[in-house]
């Protein structure tokens, strides 16, 4: 097993994936399809679990492993895929006081050619939906069978899928609206179709780009900050102003820094799954950098400093005739990040990249024992 396969970022995983079929090497991938209950991670949820042992990523706190690897195992001797079903109910079962309090189902499978779509839609920054048979009483549809739909909905039935099944047009049809709503959600739901012949059940695995980070500044506060946005999985980009140092030994934790002016700061490739962070301490180059980024995508624009300072930011524009629309006062986050109550740098760090996990996941951020329900959306298998 990695030895820190736990920390291993959703990115990572899908890089493992991109890896494999690069190399032809033999991995399975496991999904979490549904739960029932509590468990540690939701559907949509992947791990890499290679023969030998190794494991990227992690679908549940551990006490899985060993099963799951002995299915993986047997997915890649066949090649074909499975569902396997876990209920952690029980100690009876388990015998280890697990707690987990949940029934997971497990889509195994190889890395077969019908994942390359998904590898290509995140290259291009595409979101797509793998959609895929965990059931089936249909004989020309067996467990396994896939297509891929994108965001826009083309493509939605790619006949270079040669590994598997390809599923039906009249499936895709019948699911092709919900699919294209979970890619640019990046959700995951099961969902109940039937044929002619019979009666499948679909996973709907919307899958999203890797979401990126642009920071703009070159001071040593933002170390920390791309320090933490690089291990929770964010792609980071590092803007220093007019005259700051652009290489990899100021930042190594970026995927890139660049030096510009400001005004360029649209440059840096902002679309609309990236955040962006203006912290160069600069009253002037902050305004100018904050005006770039309004006229961009982003969905989160963090500001760095009191309220009072932007306040003067915000009348400078005005005085430029660059109103706020209501739509830019919800993007803009200032002062920036949760209340943690501290002022150190690497707290300050700490709790910036949490607002920005949390607005990631359309939450508040506050504390999980003043929340009551449950953490997650329930959802149901639902019927086409």
């Amino acid at each position: 097993m990695a030895a820190d396969s736990w920390s291993t970022t959703t990115s990572e995983v899908y890089r493992q994936i991109e890896q494999a079929l690069a190399a032809t090497s033999q991995f399975a991938v496991a999904t979490i399809v549904d739960v029932e209950g509590t468990a540690y991670r939701r559907p949509g949820a992947k791990m890499v679990i290679e023969s030998d042992g190794t494991s990227h990523g992690g679908i549940t706190a551990g006490c899985l492993y060993e099963p799951l690897q002995e299915a993986a195992n047997e997915v890649l001797e066949s090649g074909s895929s499975t569902v396997v079903t876990y209920d952690l109910t029980s100690d009876d079962t388990w015998g280890l006081g697990l707690g987990c309090n949940g029934v997971i189902d497990v889509l195994i499978e190889p890395t077969d050619d019908s994942w390359q779509q998904m590898v290509d839609a995140r290259t291009n920054r595409k979101a797509c939906s793998l959609v895929t048979a965990i059931e089936s009483n249909d004989p020309s549809i067996p467990v396994g069978a896939r297509a891929v739909i994108s965001e826009q909905g083309s493509g939605t039935n790619d006949r270079r899928i040669r590994e598997r099944t390809v599923l039906p047009d009249s499936v895709i049809a019948d699911i092709e609206t919900e699919a294209r709503t979970y890619a640019t959600e990046g959700s995951t739901d099961c969902i109940s179709v039937s044929t002619e012949t019979g009666e499948i059940v679909l996973v709907i695995d919307g899958i999203e780009p890797s979401q990126k980070l642009v920071v703009f500044g070159g001071q040593p506060d933002v170390r920390p900050v791309v320090r933490f946005a690089a291990q929770v999985g964010l792609e980071v980009t590092v803007v220093t102003g007019r005259g700051g140092r652009a290489d990899d030994e100021m930042f190594p934790a970026a995927d890139r820094v660049l030096a510009t002016h400001p005004t360029n700061l649209s440059n840096a490739g902002i679309d609309e799954r990236t955040f962006v962070l203006i912290m160069s301490h600069n009253f002037v180059d902050d305004r100018l950098a904050l005006e770039a980024a309004l006229g961009t995508e982003a969905p989160y624009i963090g500001l760095m400093g009191p309220r009072k300072r932007f306040e003067q930011l915000q009348s400078d524009l005005e005085n430029e005739g660059v109103e706020l629309s209501k739509r830019d006062r919800e993007r803009i986050a200032t002062p920036v990040g949760l209340n943690l109550g501290s002022d150190a740098p690497v707290e300050i760090a700490l709790s910036v990249v949490s607002e920005i996990i949390a607005v990631s996941n359309d939450r508040n951020g506050g504390r999980l024992v003043d929340q009551a329900g449950p953490i997650h959306d329930r959802k149901s298998v639902m019927s086409q």
